[in-house]
């Protein structure tokens, strides 16, 4: 293109939504799986932890937060096409919360988008799935005849920009 790059690259992730994309890699395959069931079935997220106890303890809280990470991790970086399922895949990477700097994130998220790009090239397959923010603030930033009206304010990472034009049109 005559502007440049015409896909969405790690720098582009790491401007676009702020994540790290240094550090140790999002990968592996969960082991012990029976740990992390509950009656012979995964956790059910959306009930059990619908709204902190009111007398919640610190390690209640610490529950709480992992399980919300894992909500924002399975919905808006790694989102299949149900929308409301949380992948347990995520959980050891959630366990300890001072580690979580420590990973690699921002490639994550791309390989992810790039495996949803292929999937939805197949002529059987009718929805996108994956990081969409990603993907449209990328669109806006690199095509500005496709951009929002207000998305020319910088603000970084360079998606929460939506929030300017979508809260004040």
């Amino acid at each position: 293109m005559p502007f440049g790059e015409c896909t969405v690259t790690l720098q582009g992730v790491a401007f676009q939504l702020g994540l790290p994309v240094d550090g140790e890699a999002v990968s592996g395959c969960l082991g012990e799986f029976e740990k992390y069931m509950e009656g012979g079935r995964p956790a059910w997220f959306h009930e059990r932890f619908r709204m902190l106890p009111p007398d919640a303890t610190e390690e209640t809280v610490r529950i709480y937060t992992r399980a919300y990470i894992m909500m924002l991790l399975s919905t808006q970086l790694f989102g299949d096409k149900s929308a409301n399922r949380v992948h347990i895949r995520w959980l050891p990477f959630v366990a300890n919360l001072n580690d979580m700097g420590r990973y690699s994130w921002g490639s994550a998220a791309l390989a992810w988008l790039y495996r949803c790009m292929c999937r939805v090239a197949n002529r059987n397959v009718t929805n996108l799935a994956g990081p969409l923010q990603l993907l449209q603030s990328w669109i806006f930033w690199r095509f500005p005849s496709l951009r929002l009206s207000g998305f020319e304010v910088f603000s970084f990472p360079l998606a929460s920009r939506y929030r300017l034009c979508f809260f004040n049109a």
